[in-house]
């Protein structure tokens, strides 16, 4: 009965160790799947960011560019009305040149005032 024992214990300790190493097996292609499945979805991941940060630089430079060129429309006519402006001024001064005179007084003396009572 001791030898039978023996016996069944023997073939149980044998199956436990082929299941131990099926399992491994099992175990090591699975880390192997694992890792390629990591591996192509990082390639994939850096592919699709390298894509978004191409597009959002273009989109930007896109952007800049037409916000440059709406500055400088801005600027020239900024320019054409601050000279249109200048040139109204200078008429009002030749048609009347003591008015432009006392308007300049006055205007000083405000500034005056204020610089004053800070």
């Amino acid at each position: 009965m001791n030898s039978d024992n023996e016996g069944v214990a023997g073939v149980a300790r044998d199956s436990l160790a082929e299941d131990v190493s099926s399992l491994r097996r099992d175990m090591a292609k699975m880390h192997e799947i694992v890792s390629n499945f990591i591996s192509e979805a990082g390639g994939q991941a850096a592919r699709t960011a390298r894509n978004v940060g191409h597009t959002v630089a273009s989109q930007m430079g896109s952007t800049a560019s037409g916000l440059a060129n709406t500055g400088a429309d801005m600027a020239s006519s900024a320019t054409e009305q601050f000279k249109t402006f200048t040139n109204e001024l200078e008429g009002i001064a030749r048609k009347n040149p003591f008015g432009a005179l006392a308007s300049a007084f006055v205007i000083g003396i405000v500034i005056g005032l204020i610089v004053r009572g800070r």
